[in-house]
């Protein structure tokens, strides 16, 4: 794909959105910020839009392309949060709260850009983790709205594609930025029948988090994977998850789910 073309990000106020803004600015795309608060690294065009308004994402798109003679290129669905705890415990208001951040948010954002990508025969994006692949427990609602996002992009990749717009999600590993002081933790039952195993797996996820990957890393990728002739449907970001996800597809499920027993609980 051209480089220097019309990049909207969500979720580019910080962490991986704010780096991708940075990296695809410094590589000579013209970028747009979406975030809540409008704050957009220098280089970047920040708007405020938050991704659970649909309306609000319909009409910040509507803005930039009324302001780019030549439309939009690409649009990367970033924007996520985090919630954890036993599913058991979990108030429903909260899940709710997780899927439409990280499910409808990126639904929304697809789904109002791909009448001006097909203007342009551009490509969309969509941040999704490897906890779509390894549900992992007391953090059930991220996993399951993740593997959600990876899902329908599969479906809308098909749908899109006699238009001439390639659809693709990435994969994420462990990334150290401020998601994990961000997520909304809840130790409901930990004091009871969980004795202990919700705290537990959630500081080991929380180590593994603040061990993982710089956001500049994944900035980087996202942007080579963006800027490839043929963009593909899922790219895992990280040597250690890529061998993480070939062995997804030759142990048996059971297997797999042992293992992340064992490493979270």
């Amino acid at each position: 794909m051209k480089n220097g073309g019309v990049c909207v990000i969500s979720g580019a106020s910080k962490g991986i959105g704010e780096a991708c803004a940075k990296e695809f600015a410094a590589r000579g795309w013209k970028v747009y910020g979406l975030s809540r608060s409008g704050a957009c690294p220098e280089g970047a065009n920040g708007l405020c839009c938050d991704v659970t308004d649909e309306k609000a994402v319909e009409a910040a798109l509507k803005e930039i392309r009324s302001r780019e003679e030549n439309g939009i290129d690409l649009v990367i669905a970033n924007a996520g949060s985090g919630i954890s705890g036993a599913a058991e415990f979990t108030k429903s208001e909260d899940a709710h709260y997780q899927f439409e951040v990280n499910f409808f948010g990126v639904f929304y954002l697809i789904k109002h850009a791909i009448p001006y990508l097909r203007e342009t025969k551009g490509r969309a994006l969509a941040v999704s983790s490897a906890a779509a692949v390894f549900s992992i427990p007391f953090q059930s609602f991220y996993s399951a709205s993740k593997s959600a996002v990876s899902t329908f992009v599969c479906a809308v990749a098909n749908e899109v594609k006699p238009f001439g717009i390639s659809a693709g999600y990435l994969l994420l590993g462990d990334v150290k930025t401020g998601f994990t002081a961000a997520r909304r933790k809840s130790s409901a039952g930990d004091g009871g029948v969980y004795a202990g195993a919700i705290e537990r797996s959630v500081a080991k996820m929380e180590r593994d988090e603040q061990n993982g990957m710089p956001p500049e890393k994944v900035a980087k990728s996202v942007r080579r994977v963006a800027e490839k002739r043929r963009l593909p449907l899922k790219t895992t970001v990280g040597a250690s998850y890529k061998l993480l996800i070939f062995l997804s597809r030759i142990l048996p499920l059971s297997w797999q789910n042992a293992i992340i027993r064992k490493l979270y609980t």
